[in-house]
């Protein structure tokens, strides 16, 4: 199991990140906007959030910094406080599911885990703490 922080922007996460890349070096392990998300998934992305990045990974030493804008389709608007989440590389679905469940105890479950169009089981919740977490699981390909 793997932990990393997950940063959330409200249109500026793209130059955030080219800020840390220019502070930590380093190349991005992902890049994607909203409208790399494929058709046949059923979103409903508004034309203007299109160009928000959807999803960017930079490694840091053995960490992950990741990132992405917020998005009206993606829950409330970006403010200090819910502006990041613990995220969490687990080992299988069964993990995911085991977080999940004991974790967001008394809390609210954005999204509870499931198969997701970049090929994870993800999920996504707020402890009764009111810290955000995300677990994701890449499933085997095949």
């Amino acid at each position: 199991m793997e932990l990393n922080t997950y940063l959330t922007f409200d249109g500026n996460c793209r130059e955030a990140f080219e800020f840390y890349r220019s502070v930590f070096g380093g190349e991005f392990q992902d890049f994607q906007t909203f409208a790399d998300i494929p058709p046949d998934v059923p979103m409903e992305i508004a034309e203007e959030d299109k160009a928000r990045v959807m999803h960017v990974s930079l490694p840091i030493g053995s960490s992950i910094l990741m990132g992405s804008d917020s998005a009206p389709a993606f829950g409330p608007p970006v403010q200090v406080g819910n502006n990041f989440s613990v995220a969490i590389e687990a080992d299988s679905r069964e993990s995911c599911d085991a977080l999940c469940a004991k974790l967001s105890a008394g809390g609210n479950v954005i999204m509870p885990p499931q198969e997701q169009f970049w090929g994870a089981y993800f999920g996504q919740w707020v402890d009764r703490f009111g810290v955000q977490w995300m677990v994701n699981y890449m499933l085997p390909k095949g």
